[in-house]
């Protein structure tokens, strides 16, 4: 019986596993689904270790409500944060004038499809003889005519393709806009949250300062330290307070320049997160992810609208095909009685427009393949200029991960430190010149911690615009 109850425990806990780990997986993969950590999510930012025997099953992390309690804690901050990060960027597309005014020149373009569908006007002619031209059946007092010329058969249609073609063009401008607009969008979020994180690390550095004043002035009157080293303290208190007045300052700027993308009063408050990691694997550079970027995209439309243009030319050069009709009235003779006496004149009529000459035809397809071959030439180096882009985005940002886990260690370091300086208050050998100094490399790790933040997230957003 007992070995039952254990095997039962064993599949129970195994199954808890499967279930924390699918729990996990699906988390993954909907953070995956998101624009703006796509790329960052491409691999776990952590990774939870499984282990099974023939005899014990378990959870070496924690146990699996625990475990869900983590996951769901750490991913909603990284979450939320893209989420709102995603909502100020559909904001901007939805008011930035520029982008409206990309899709009235889309309009445009497609409006255009209808101007192009009309055949040539309706040609209406009228004449009257001031000297009336006698014929057998009597004399001709005037001449009307109508005249319609038509184009050959498909011009219309090649006209239309070629305009939507022009059009399509027009669209992919569009969405480049609006990937450029994410990208200073998502570029400006994270310059604000740098500066407000390194606002609240000078916070924390100046209040840290404040208690080590208190312990120096407690020194003085015992006689383990000076009046200057109190005066040393309050000047670097100072300088913190100068940096921190510069910095709001940069960040009241920055957050006028983030309300411009939105085109929305410039002081309107923006919502940032508290917090933000890195993810723990390295980004390799692959350039198949270049194939969909639309600024290569472009090109393949605009070869297209040439393919469409030629087409145009073979069906502009095929003959016109007109029809027309003349009424003629006729007078009566009085001299004569005939049966056909003063019959009006009906003549219908057919023309043909031949393009005898066709050097301006031949022309405009040596055109058509030499701005092909432009084409081509140029998105060769559009796609090199951002495989360049994509190699320096992904470098930097593996650049930005080794900085800040130096920083890492670093800080550890500097923490471990200021606790031997700590000690050494303790038995009365204090030396505030050393706190000092290890107030400032922990300002400095920090602060170099938050732009390796800053740095990341921003070639990631490069990254994202690249290659989503």
């Amino acid at each position: 019986m007992k070995g039952i109850i254990n095997n039962t425990e064993k599949l129970k806990e195994k199954e808890t596993v499967q279930i924390t780990i699918s729990i996990l997986s699906f988390i993954i993969n909907k953070l995956k689904g998101t624009f703006y950590l796509k790329s960052i999510f491409n691999s776990s930012l952590f990774t939870i270790r499984v282990s099974f025997s023939a005899y014990n099953y378990s959870l070496i992390s924690f146990h699996y409500k625990k475990a869900l309690t983590f996951i769901f804690l750490l991913f909603f901050f990284h979450f939320s944060y893209a989420q709102q990060l995603e909502s100020y960027i559909k904001e901007a597309e939805q008011n930035n004038p520029q982008i409206q005014a990309f899709e009235l020149r889309y309009a445009i373009a497609n409006e255009k499809t209808n101007e192009v569908s009309n055949i040539p006007n309706t040609q209406f002619s009228a004449g009257y003889f001031v000297s009336e031209p006698e014929t057998r059946t009597g004399a001709q007092r005037a001449k009307f005519s109508v005249q319609q010329m038509l184009p050959w058969f498909g011009t219309i249609t090649a006209r239309k393709n070629y305009v939507t073609s022009i059009a399509e063009t027009e669209y992919v401008d569009i969405t480049i806009l609006k990937r450029k607009l994410a990208l200073s969008v998502s570029t400006s979020f994270y310059q604000l949250f740098s500066l407000y994180k390194k606002q609240k690390i000078l916070e924390d550095n100046i209040g840290l300062l404040k208690t080590y004043e208190k312990l120096a002035l407690t020194s003085v009157e015992v006689g383990k330290a000076s009046a200057v080293d109190v005066l040393k303290l309050q000047i670097r208190q100072n300088e913190l307070k100068q940096k921190k007045e510069i910095l709001e300052q940069e960040y009241l700027s920055e957050v006028a320049v983030f309300n411009s993308f939105l085109n929305r009063k410039s002081n309107l408050e923006i919502v940032l997160p508290t917090e933000m990691n890195l993810p723990v694997t390295n980004f390799r550079i692959d350039e198949e992810d270049l194939s969909l970027n639309p600024e290569l995209l472009k090109y393949d439309k605009l070869y297209e609208s040439i393919q469409q243009s030629e087409l145009l030319n073979q069906k502009e050069r095929a003959p016109q095909i007109g029809f027309g009709l003349d009424y003629v009235p006729v007078s009566q003779r009085s001299d004569v009685m005939m049966s056909d006496n003063g019959k009006d004149i009906i003549m219908p009529m057919v023309f043909v427009s031949i393009p005898v000459f066709n050097k301006k035809y031949n022309s405009k397809t040596r055109q058509n393949e030499l701005r092909q071959q432009e084409i081509e030439a140029e998105k060769n180096e559009k796609h090199n200029q951002l495989k360049v882009l994509l190699a320096k985005a992904i470098s930097t940002m593996n650049i930005a991960k080794i900085q800040f886990k130096t920083q890492q260690e670093n800080l550890i370091q500097t923490k471990n430190a200021e606790q031997i300086l700590i000690k050494n208050y303790e038995t009365g050998t204090v030396n505030f010149n050393d706190i000092l100094d290890i107030q400032e490399l922990q300002l400095k790790f920090k602060t170099q911690q938050i732009e390796s933040i800053q740095l990341f997230y921003i070639q990631a957003a490069i990254h994202n615009y690249l290659t989503n």
